[in-house]
């Protein structure tokens, strides 16, 4: 069972197991931060997006769930005012946050709450900007690739929320149908980084989708394919502008 509460368990191994988000990425969500901007980062984690967020000058609240997740993300960003509680929940005044980010976890909102509650949070010309790993580019088949697909096709069971990863059109769609919201641009970046079977473990042991049994077996194919692995990775950006 999908438990959006997985990440809590791995908090001590998150923030070094997941891989930042490609610096070409950052180059166009920075062109929308300026410093004194107000930035809402929603599913912060242990501060992926919220470090790089304040280095721009940023002024930025997070909103996680998870109390240890939390916990490590004060620490390590102390300029962050960190907010223990959902999404869906949250409370913020009226036109109070210039812009609102998701980064891979716009998946576990539920969307009827959040985006009304986060247009009428958005001030006028706001900006609500999602972006998401994919972890395995399709157009790019390796050994390990194959392995890790013949792990996927063995199980059974519910998968992650909302519309598959690699899919941001349907994210989007589903991001614009209630109105609140229109899209204004898109990209998509590719990359790659270079893993050892340790990495791959602590990496798919954040994945809540992932079994005990299935990282191992994860693991153990990049020792048994020379102990290193080139991922090939995609990350997308969704720019939504706030209707009025």
């Amino acid at each position: 069972m999908v438990d959006p509460m997985h990440f809590e368990e791995h908090a001590d191994v998150y923030r070094t197991a997941r891989p930042p988000y490609p610096p070409a990425l950052w180059d166009r969500v920075l062109l929308l931060v300026a410093p004194g901007t107000r930035v809402l980062d929603l599913g912060a984690g242990t501060g992926e997006a919220t470090g790089p967020l304040l280095a721009a000058g940023a002024r930025v609240t997070a909103v996680e769930p998870g109390p240890r997740l939390a916990a490590r993300l004060a620490a390590t960003h102390p300029a962050a005012t960190v907010l223990v509680t959902r999404a869906e929940e949250v409370e913020l005044p009226a036109g109070g946050v210039d812009v609102a980010v998701a980064a891979t976890a716009v998946h576990w909102f539920d969307l009827g709450i959040v985006l009304p509650r986060l247009h009428r949070a958005l001030a006028p010309g706001g900006r609500f900007l999602v972006w998401r790993h994919v972890f395995g580019d399709p157009d790019v088949t390796t050994p390990f690739r194959e392995r890790i697909g013949q792990v996927v096709a063995a199980r059974s069971g519910p998968g992650r929320p909302g519309p598959d990863a690699q899919d941001a059109a349907a994210v989007a769609r589903a991001l614009t149908d209630g109105g609140w919201f229109a899209l204004e641009d898109t990209a998509t970046f590719r990359w790659r980084t270079d893993l050892d079977a340790e990495q791959v473990r602590a990496l798919f042991s954040t994945f809540s989708d992932w079994s005990p049994a299935e990282v191992d077996q994860a693991s153990a194919a990049v020792t048994e394919l020379g102990g290193r692995v080139t991922e090939h990775y995609r990350s997308w950006l969704l720019v939504l502008r706030a209707t009025r």
